[in-house]
């Protein structure tokens, strides 16, 4: 007997033949793809034993350095009251020697003056008068060099 092939038969054959070895490369695909999805999970698993120990410990350090960082913030805050208290007893030591000070320096300028003009115009009069006006001038420099130095 004669087998007679047509053109469809070897077509359904071509195919057949293709859709088995798809088939089987497929099997084997989805079989390498199980194993690494098992690898994979069990990397994950390990993973999560190992990592949430690690977990647990820094949230207790960030706890921990929390605690001493609102120690400190209470520190610093104390610190900068004393600061604050120390800024007033200097201003308040400042502002109560300024006054004798400035006078002292427009007093020192206006004798020096009043003397350098007694000996050279020899008039008690333009002495005094330049003495005043020195010490004038002096005391109102000595307060712009207050002010510069505050600024």
């Amino acid at each position: 007997m004669l087998l007679a092939f047509t053109a469809s038969d070897a077509a359904w054959i071509a195919l057949a033949v293709f859709l088995v070895t798809v088939g089987l490369g497929l099997g084997w695909v989805f079989l390498r793809l199980g194993a690494t999805f098992g690898r994979l999970s069990s990397l994950i698993r390990g993973t999560e034993r190992e990592l949430l120990p690690v977990i647990a410990k820094v949230g207790g350090s960030v706890d921990r350095v929390n605690a001493e960082l609102d120690k400190l913030g209470q520190a610093s805050d104390s610190a900068v009251d004393a600061v604050e208290s120390v800024d007033q007893a200097v201003r308040a030591v400042s502002f109560a020697v300024k006054r004798p000070v400035q006078k002292l320096t427009g007093l020192a300028a206006g004798v020096s003056h009043g003397a350098a003009s007694l000996r050279a115009r020899r008039s008690w009069s333009d002495a005094v008068a330049t003495g005043k006006e020195a010490a004038a001038r002096r005391e109102a420099d000595f307060e712009e060099e207050l002010r510069r130095a505050r600024d």
